[in-house]
């Protein structure tokens, strides 16, 4: 039952943004920018009594992760009007993916781990 009410949670959250953003467009971005999935995983962590380190750790790796997301949300509007849609959204995935592996090895000469 945990982990339903864990899936139910989680989903109601993404169709609340969406909804919200078909209403109002900077309401719904705010509140997708906010970090709540990175906040809601932090609480089932600690709620399922993981260590403090892990959740500590979480929480860092997710600082750095976000990064190499960034380049996606100025690239994708303008590609949008480009390529269409889906074009746009694959190219963006795959320029995501790059910029992981680029920030990846980056951070390992800094002495940042990222697994």
């Amino acid at each position: 039952m945990w982990i339903v009410s864990k899936y139910l949670i989680t989903a109601a959250l993404v169709v609340l943004i969406s909804e919200l953003a078909k209403r109002n467009q900077a309401l719904g971005a705010m509140i997708a920018a906010l970090p709540l999935v990175t906040v809601l995983t932090l609480i089932w962590l600690y709620l399922e009594h993981q260590p403090a380190t892990r959740i500590a750790n979480h929480a860092w790796l997710t600082f750095w992760y976000v990064l190499p997301t960034l380049p996606m949300f100025l690239s994708f509007p303008w590609l949008m009007a480009r390529l269409g849609f889906w074009p746009s959204l694959a190219v963006s995935a795959v320029m995501t993916a790059m910029f992981f592996v680029i920030i990846t090895f980056v951070l390992r000469r800094f002495g940042v781990s990222m697994v």
